[in-house]
């Protein structure tokens, strides 16, 4: 894990990649849970034996916001600043879907530092390119510019 202690330090590192996580396999039971939190049942997530029949590769797929909310965890070992007192979501930009993850995949995340912007009262706004990789696959999961907010 990278530890950047100062904001100073953070921008040095703004155009580099931050890291590299580890491995998550994308199981059916988290795809089902997910579909039962969300209201979101449709049939190429949750339905094993249809998408045997009917899907390429014979799978079910993960919800794209099942993904996008993978996010911090797959990250969490990436890289971490220890200065602010606390961080906030800020939101996402640039939010791509690009290639289905199926149940039983692995995904992992590749972080790069987009910016770091002074805000007022000693507050900083991180943007970071998160690329969610699908082991074996060259095209990644997804891409998404994610935003945060620290404080003093």
């Amino acid at each position: 894990m990278r530890v950047v202690e100062t904001p100073e330090a953070l921008k040095a590192l703004v155009g580099q990649e931050l890291g590299v996580g580890e491995w998550l396999e994308v199981t059916q039971e988290m795809i089902d849970r997910f579909a039962d939190v969300t209201g979101d049942h449709q049939w190429i997530h949750v339905d094993v034996e249809r998408a045997k029949r009917e899907m390429p590769g014979g799978k079910t797929i993960a919800h794209g916001y099942l993904l996008l909310s993978l996010l911090p965890k797959l990250g969490a070992g990436v890289y971490k600043v220890t200065w602010p007192s606390r961080t906030l979501n800020y939101g996402s930009d640039k939010v791509r879907i690009i290639n289905p993850v199926q149940a039983g995949d692995r995904v992992r995340l590749r972080q790069a530092l987009v910016a770091v912007d002074d805000g007022a009262n000693g507050t900083h706004r991180i943007v970071v390119r998160q690329t969610m990789e699908i082991e074996g696959k060259d095209k990644p999961a997804l891409i998404a510019d994610t935003i945060r907010m620290t404080f003093p």
